[in-house]
């Protein structure tokens, strides 16, 4: 680190669990966003303000005037840009130290695959089960930690799942992929605006724990937030043996 990375990051520094040794895994550190939008702008804003040396995100949408209501990186001089260009502005202006690789596409499981090959961690920030279930192949098939979130209308949840551990469960053992599931949208639904700041603001702190090997992640409990009470609830989610998706790791 040179001096003036040691004055911008001069609070983590101070931090024990963090310091010096901490703050350059961050900087040496690539995250992988999938969706930029309620989710991905808090992720993308404070994994680039802690110091994550590369950013990937990847995204096929557009700025549209409905999403300024929550999705906090984008801005109405923006509608229309592409989400990862407006990203990739956004993340410039809190620190222009931070490699950003905005990819506008909607990417495939091999996609994903090749990507989670080449970064640290993973941050699911979609909003549809079929790509959550794409991301969590690609993270089973990679050993890459994933940090999940949802939100809809005023109800947020929060799980990481480190296939790098024994004893952690991936996405499906907790969400069976041959489970009926009715799709639920904030463009019919609706979405607390800021349900997902804090959502993803946890998303981005799990990140960097896990990333700097900091405290307890959240592996194995699903975080669930009811923010007309706020009110959490904890479960504790085991893996499952016979799981579709990464039942082979508990086998061999």
């Amino acid at each position: 680190m040179d001096d003036r990375q040691l004055l911008r990051y001069s609070r983590h520094l101070l931090l024990d669990d963090i310091g010096v040794e901490g703050q350059q895994r961050l900087l040496d550190s690539h995250a992988l966003i999938v969706g930029a939008g309620g989710l991905g702008s808090p992720v993308a804003l404070y994994l680039a303000s802690a110091g994550v040396g590369q950013i990937t995100i990847v995204d096929d949408d557009a700025v549209d005037l409905t999403n300024l209501q929550r999705q906090i990186m984008h801005t109405e001089a923006r509608v229309g840009h592409p989400k990862v260009a407006s990203a990739e502005a956004a993340i410039a202006a809190i620190n222009p130290g931070v490699r950003v690789h905005a990819l506008a596409e909607r990417a495939d499981e091999q996609r994903l695959t090749a990507l989670t090959a080449s970064v640290d961690v993973v941050l699911d920030c979609t909003d549809n089960f079929a790509t959550r279930h794409a991301i969590n192949r690609a993270c089973v098939a990679t050993r890459r930690p994933l940090v999940a979130g949802a939100a809809i209308g005023f109800d947020g949840q929060l799980s990481v799942y480190d296939l790098r551990r024994a004893d952690s469960p991936c996405y499906a053992c907790v969400f069976p992929p041959s489970q009926t599931v009715e799709e639920a949208r904030c463009a019919t639904m609706g979405v607390f605006a800021p349900l997902v700041g804090v959502i993803g603001t946890l998303q981005a702190s799990e990140a960097i724990k896990l990333i700097c090997a900091v405290g307890l992640p959240l592996v194995g409990r699903l975080l669930l937030l009811d923010a007309r009470r706020t009110e959490w609830t904890e479960l504790r989610v085991p893996r499952q043996p016979d799981c579709p998706v990464c039942g082979h790791r508990h086998a061999t």
